[in-house]
């Protein structure tokens, strides 16, 4: 596992995704897309289903798997932009995913990038 969060570490500076800003390693499931126009439609579709969404954008991009859910460790990057639906509003981020749970556990993959929503809490003033 320390080999797969060096090898994300050093893709962040290949990327060029500045390392300090990583808050680290992270886990858990999480909607990711293979590309930041994916994931900025996505935002823009949800509306607290994300089936419903994952499967209106894997249609427009003509691939199943364009989006989905994913239980995953991964290095986030800094957010990219905000992207908004009727009722919610998210931060576009850059994800390295290092590694996929399974029934064994954690197994380490090849760092490869992704693009997560991070849901901003947006208050009245």
């Amino acid at each position: 596992m320390k080999s797969a969060l060096v090898i994300a570490l050093l893709s962040l500076a290949t990327i060029g995704l500045p390392a300090q800003a990583n808050e680290g390693l992270e886990a858990g499931t999480l909607v990711i897309c293979d590309t930041q126009k994916q994931i900025e439609r996505l935002g823009e579709l949800f509306e607290g289903k994300p089936d419903a969404a994952i499967s209106a954008v894997n249609v427009e991009a003509n691939d199943p798997t364009a989006c989905g859910m994913a239980d995953v460790a991964y290095v986030s990057g800094k957010p990219l932009g905000t992207v908004r639906s009727k009722a919610h509003a998210f931060h576009v981020v850059p994800i390295i995913v290092v590694a996929v749970n399974t029934p064994r556990g954690l197994q380490p993959v090849n760092s490869t990038v992704y693009f997560t929503l991070v849901k901003v809490q947006e208050h009245s003033v």
